[in-house]
């Protein structure tokens, strides 16, 4: 069986598939990014993993290339460049990395625009021409399609919308700036607003963290479906900003549809409801009715690696090029 890998690199989980020419995920396991350890120890793990699963697969894999999605990916130089969320040394240059040992050809793009491609070949921005893929997770990425084709920019790093400004002179972003738009609305900007709140004397004990162990997203996820007040606020106040920054990126974009993926889209109407809520109180009258905002129909776990591979597969003269 000829596969491409599909290998998405988050903040917190790395994901790998390999997928058939069909968009099938035929096999598929994930393991923890743990940047803090170093890009070596990541890939040593990453190297494991891929040859394990072509080992222990059912039929014989045959490996044609590898598609990676990343924080800060550059389709274009083949490198991650500067990730704020990974913390590697800049430049890094993912694609030699691996193929030197699989002696396959790889690429790598943005893990937005990645979950974008996917969502545009077998999701739920399947035969929409302008669209945008948001995925929520460690930060929070975009990935832009405009008339059907994915918007890279002149060094392959558009839609860097996480790391808009979104609340002037609010909190320190590792990136460097204040008030980016991913340290309020993400999984870990999620989490500090809760941790806000329980600083503040708004909480009570059940969403504070043991002595050896840490909020989490699924935390305050579990705690507001139970019905606590101060974690629906936090999801309140997580759509609010998400929603006000997407009134003005379909003012610059004028999408049909904004796809939400990622971890913290699992939260479901939780995340949903009060991001269109101020998304469409803040959208200039000619853009009401006219953009739909929805969850990923594809699991959260495979949108990126599934365009990853389709986009190493498209690389490969197997996928047509329109679609790309």
């Amino acid at each position: 069986m000829i596969v491409t890998a599909g290998i998405d690199i988050g903040g917190t989980e790395t994901k790998i598939g390999f997928v058939n020419r069909e968009g099938e995920v035929v096999a598929f396991t994930s393991f923890l990014t743990n940047p803090a350890a170093g890009f070596e120890a990541f890939f040593k793990n990453l190297k494991h993993e891929i040859s394990v699963m072509i080992e222990n697969s059912q039929s014989s894999i045959s490996l044609a290339g590898m598609g990676i999605g990343a924080p800060s990916g550059s389709y274009k130089n083949g490198t991650i460049e500067d990730s704020s969320n990974l913390g590697w040394p800049e430049n890094l240059p993912v694609c030699d990395i691996l193929e030197n040992h699989f002696q396959v050809p790889a690429i790598v793009s943005n893990d937005a625009n990645a979950a974008a491609v996917g969502e545009m070949l077998y999701g739920s921005a399947k035969g929409v021409q302008n669209f945008i893929c948001i995925t929520l997770g460690t930060g929070l990425g975009s990935g832009i399609v405009a008339n059907g084709k994915l918007l890279l920019g002149a060094n392959g790093h558009a839609g860097e919308l996480g790391h808009t400004i979104a609340v002037h002179g609010g909190r320190e972003c590792r990136c460097g700036k204040k008030g980016c738009l991913e340290t309020y609305a993400s999984a870990t900007g999620l989490v500090r607003t809760v941790l806000e709140s329980v600083q503040n004397g708004k909480s009570h004990p059940f969403l504070i963290p043991k002595k050896n162990g840490k909020l989490t997203a699924k935390m305050v996820t579990k705690a507001a479906l139970a019905g606590d007040e101060m974690s629906i606020r936090a999801f309140e106040k997580t759509g609010e900003v998400l929603g006000k920054k997407l009134a003005d990126t379909v003012a610059l974009l004028n999408p049909e549809r904004i796809v939400l993926t990622g971890g913290l889209s699992r939260a479901g109407d939780l995340i949903l409801k009060p991001t269109k809520k101020h998304l469409n109180n803040n959208l200039l009258t000619v853009y009401r009715g006219s953009v739909d905002v929805t969850i990923s129909e594809i699991s959260n776990k495979k949108s990126a690696i599934l365009g990853a591979a389709a986009t190493m597969w498209f690389k490969l003269g197997e996928v047509r090029e329109e679609t790309i």
